[in-house]
Order: structure tokens, then sequence, then C-alpha cells
């Protein structure tokens, strides 16, 4: 008699932002090949319904959280978390790979505008949507939050604007919150999972796509953060090797 496969998400619930993109939504569709019922959360609804009917086609669990991180507020992401907590009664997981970067541009003729909607997108609404749903991360046994972040190395050099801080800053928030929530069961890190084709990329190389990963190859390290054998990255930036 065949061994019963081993899921490594078996009943968790997993909220992945971005999940319409490159990573999010291979990510998403990988959590759920993993065990767990995904929210997908994302501004655009019909990439969302793809991702969401290609995890219910191969047996998967998934619900979809239509939201734009840009204009969402504090009662936007309590409300998310409420409903999460109505619909599921629990959250075991937070995958952050919703991104914002329109491209290269000197600090000094950068558009304050998109200046802020980069630093936001990429920093402060992320912490806010993190914020809105620890009480009930905190009511699971086992729980973590992945940020999923740019190498700082290349992020941080000229024309990167505020796409470049908000990874700086996002380093510096996984290293806090893990030191705030160590003794409790909600997991900090970040992923750092090099180059990968996506649009993003795109719109800041013109070669080189022969050294960027497919989305789907980086994606089982998502699912590896998000489980239980996560643990031993806790409060780190993991870069997987290739």
């Amino acid at each position: 008699m065949p061994l019963p496969q081993v899921l490594p998400l078996r009943d968790r619930v997993v909220l992945v932002t971005g999940a319409s993109g490159g990573l999010g939504a291979a990510a998403a569709r990988a959590c759920a090949d993993a065990g767990a019922r995904v929210v997908l959360l994302g501004r655009k609804v019909p990439r969302l319904n793809r991702v969401h009917d290609a995890i219910v086609a191969a047996g998967g669990d998934a619900s979809l959280y239509p939201l734009d991180m840009e204009g969402a507020g504090a009662d936007d992401y309590a409300q998310l978390a409420a409903r999460v907590d109505d619909a599921y009664g629990r959250l075991d997981g937070i995958l952050h790979c919703a991104a914002e970067f329109r491209g290269l541009t000197p600090l000094d003729h950068a558009d304050p505008a998109a200046f802020a909607r980069a630093v936001h997108v990429n920093l402060t609404a992320r912490w806010w949507l993190t914020q809105a749903c620890v009480p009930l991360l905190r009511r699971a046994e086992d729980s973590a939050v992945v940020f999923v972040m740019d190498d700082v190395e290349s992020s941080n050099q000229a024309f990167w604007g505020g796409y470049g801080i908000a990874q700086r800053g996002q380093e510096a928030m996984v290293e806090m919150l893990h030191r705030e929530l160590a003794n409790g069961p909600v997991r900090i890190s970040g992923l750092r999972p090099g180059p990968m084709r996506t649009p993003l990329r795109a719109r800041a190389y013109v070669d080189g796509e022969h050294l960027a990963r497919d989305p789907a190859d980086c994606a089982p390290s998502c699912v590896e953060l998000l489980s239980a054998a996560g643990a031993v990255h806790r409060g780190t930036v993991w870069s997987p090797s290739r």
C-alpha cells in the first residue's frame, strides 16, 4: 500500500498578495498543491480569476480577495482580517508578493506621487496588512509572514528610487518584527529569490534573461518558508541557491 502523500501546508490558510503576478501566481498554485487553502489578493480581477480557476481545476482550494494595496487603508486591512476569520476561522501564513516598480528614474527627476506609491506599496502597505492580521496569526500554533524582496545590492544602486529604498526598509522590518515576535508562534522571514523572468524585471533590464529564473522555480521556496520547515530561516532574509 502506498504511503499517504505528505503535504507541508495541509489545512493551513495562506494569504498571497500580488497573486496575479509572476511569482505570486506561481506561489499561490504551489501553496494549493501543498495542501493550503489560498486567499488570492490582488487588484487585477481577471488575472486573479485565472489563477483561481487553475487552482480549482487541479483540485485545490482558493478564494478571491480583490484589493488595490495602493489605495487601501488601515480599515480595509482590518476588514480583510475579519473576513478571513469569518470564512476560515484562522490564518496561518502571509506571502507578500505584491510590488510596485515603474522603471529606473533618477531621484531628482522622480515624480513625487510615483515615489510615494513605490514606498507605500513595497513597504508601508505590507506592514499595514501584516499588522491587521497579526492577532489572527497569533491564534495558530505555527504561522509565518514571508516578505519577498529584491537584492538590495542591485536595487540600492542609482535610479531605483522609492522601490530600492523600500527594499532596504523591508530588511530592517524583517529583523525588527522578528525580535518583537520571536517568543510567539508568528515566524517572520524574508525571501530574496534572485532574478526572475517577470514584467517587473523587464522594466529595469533589457538583457540577461538567460540569468533569470522562471518564477515557478522559486515557488517551492515560498512553500518551504510558509511551512513548519521554514522555522530554520526564522528572522532571516533567505537567498536560496539555484
